[in-house]
């Protein structure tokens, strides 16, 4: 960002507080020898941040700064510009004035972009300071591709019409890569907002009398177009080429994957298909690869608990599993785990359904139903390829259970999920599948269970009075006394977090690690004595505990963290 004067600059950034003496010579050094702009030399070498250094601009030349994140973006405002307009000026019109507009700018000093963007508009505009950062990430939110959407998938229904809603099939085939095609460019658009939403997974869904288009955004879906079902058929065909699927075959489900690049990034997309009433139900699982893993310990796990799972996953031999409904993060933790473990001296084996990460040194296998390549059928075989570590993507059975169990008992460290409600519960669970007693309790090494809540927006939190019901849920937990000195936070709703008041999701959590004592019990083979006694050994680290410490700490709401735990009596 250009500015005046280097002294100028460095002054006013010491003024400020924003700068010691000591960094600033050593800033002007650097400047000396590279040639680069000051500014530039104290933001990049972290010396100060891109926010502090516009506070000082518009300091220093009279203007107001707008914090992006704090400020009631009007996105039809904003629009009176291009998407292409906006970036060439690094520019955005924050308020319509009716005979003028004040108009946020990245670098302020650069006369001849307000006065080409004031000829532009057709009216006077008044400059405000705003940072390159929240430019563009709000400039990525305002113009975002669903208008797009609208458009394509009108384009998509014309082209239809032409021919008396006839698709034919051999001219997709072989004009799949022709990019200008209209279903084609609505399925790129999908993609692109999906990926800029952060979303999770797309649903296409033929209704009676439309096709509507949802993504699930931190857990929750949110319909971003309904157009005509007729495209419905085309869509549908598309991406059961692309994935490799039989297009003639409409009565039954199908399952497939495809890898696609959008937004210079690359998408694993995990796609199934169902029969409805009003035609076929898409659903696809969206995995940015570009993302990579997630380290554990950004994840929300508390670090005491973070210390007792990795105690247990370096265990030479035993069991842990992770525990928890669907989309509860349980694969995350387990990759998690892995990352951890992985070194070159280790045999990693993997057996997954579906294979979500490429982990470089680590053997993956995906599970292949039709050709009955299953969990346990792989099991079997990996104790022959002299395995440390085995990763089990989910103990469904009896069998899968059994060798698992078994290899802990021969020297291998295995991990695993489950589907049970706690981490209480889950050795229980095990009984259940026919796991006798003796074997749980000589390989269980220990049982995380968890959750994800959203996470309230930065930029919209607010203090507010829970209902009467949310603070006797929450008083059932912290008591009375305690409840009363929480100063409770929600999201009031902006445009960066789509006005839910919520962004991301961090985890719940709870560790059990299995003691004498545990293990004694399930020994004996009774599910209910060894709950209580878990119960009491995780003490104030159960779920509903850890989601209301977040609650505490103004990450989330109550309702966040009852959902989490909804099923608790109090």
């Amino acid at each position: 960002m250009a500015i005046g004067k280097t002294e100028q600059l460095g002054t006013a950034l010491i003024k400020h507080g924003f700068l010691t003496q000591l960094k600033l010579n050593e800033a002007l050094e650097e400047q000396k020898r590279t040639g680069r702009m000051l500014g530039r030399v104290l933001v990049e070498n972290n010396y100060i941040t891109e926010e502090q250094m516009a506070r000082v601009i518009a300091d220093q030349q009279g203007l107001p700064f707008v914090d992006l994140r704090r400020f009631e973006v009007d996105a039809d405002v904003v629009k009176v510009l291009t998407e292409v307009q906006a970036r060439r000026f690094k520019a955005l019109i924050l308020e319509d004035r009716d005979d003028s507009y004040l108009v946020g700018f990245a670098d302020p000093s650069n006369l001849r972009s307000q006065d080409e963007l004031a000829a532009l508009v057709g009216r006077p505009i008044y400059v405000a300071v705003i940072t390159g950062d929240q430019f563009s990430k709000t400039a990525d939110r305002i113009y975002r591709k669903t208008d797009q959407l609208d458009e394509y998938a009108n384009e998509a229904k014309r082209e239809l019409e032409k021919d008396s809603n006839v698709v034919d099939l051999n001219q997709l085939k072989f004009s799949i890569d022709d990019l200008d095609a209209p279903v084609v460019k609505f399925l790129q658009t999908i993609f692109d907002e999906a990926v800029q939403m952060r979303a999770s997974d797309i649903h296409i869904e033929p209704e009676e009398t439309k096709l509507v288009v949802r993504f699930r955004i931190d857990g929750q879906l949110h319909e971003q177009v309904q157009t005509d079902l007729r495209i419905a058929s085309a869509l549908t065909v598309r991406l059961k080429l692309m994935a490799g699927l039989d297009i003639a075959e409409k009565r039954l489900p199908q399952d497939g994957g495809i890898s696609i690049r959008t937004s210079n990034k690359r998408i694993d997309v995990r796609l199934s298909t169902i029969p409805t009433l009003h035609g076929e139900s898409t659903v696809m699982r969206l995995l940015v690869q570009s993302q990579g893993m997630r380290d554990l310990s950004g994840t929300g796990m508390p670090p005491h608990l973070f210390e007792k799972f990795k105690k247990m996953i370096r265990s030479p031999h035993g069991i842990v599993l992770v525990t928890g409904p669907t989309g509860s993060g349980k694969t995350t933790t387990l990759y998690g785990a892995l990352d951890i473990l992985n070194q070159r001296n280790v045999k990693i084996l993997t057996v997954e359904d579906p294979v979500e990460y490429r982990l470089p040194g680590i053997n993956q296998v995906q599970v292949n139903e039709k050709i009955d390549l299953n969990f346990a059928r792989m099991l079997r075989s990996f104790l022959r390829q002299d395995p440390d570590i085995i990763l089990v993507g989910e103990i469904r059975d009896h069998e899968t259970a059994e060798i698992a169990a078994r290899a802990a008992m021969t020297g291998h460290l295995v991990l695993s999920t489950l589907h049970t409600n706690d981490a209480a519960s889950t050795p229980g669970r095990l009984l259940d599948m026919g796991i006798p007693g003796f074997l749980i309790a000589s390989t269980l090494l220990g049982v995380v269970s968890q959750r994800l809540v959203r996470v309230i927006c930065e930029d919209c939190a607010e203090t507010y009075t829970p209902s009467p019901d949310e603070l006797a849920w929450a008083s059932h937990f912290f008591g009375a006394s305690e409840v009363a000195k929480i100063n409770f936070k929600h999201g009031r709703g902006c445009s960066r977090c789509n006005n839910t008041g919520y962004i991301g999701r961090v985890g719940v959590f709870e560790v059990l690690e299995m003691t004498n004592n545990l293990s004694a019990i399930i020994h004996k083979g009774d599910p209910v004595e060894f709950e209580l006694a878990a119960r009491d050994a995780l003490g104030g680290e159960s779920l509903e505990r850890n989601a209301l410490n977040l609650v505490a700490n103004g990450q989330t709401t109550i309702a966040e963290a009852m959902s989490v735990v909804a099923a608790a009596e109090y």
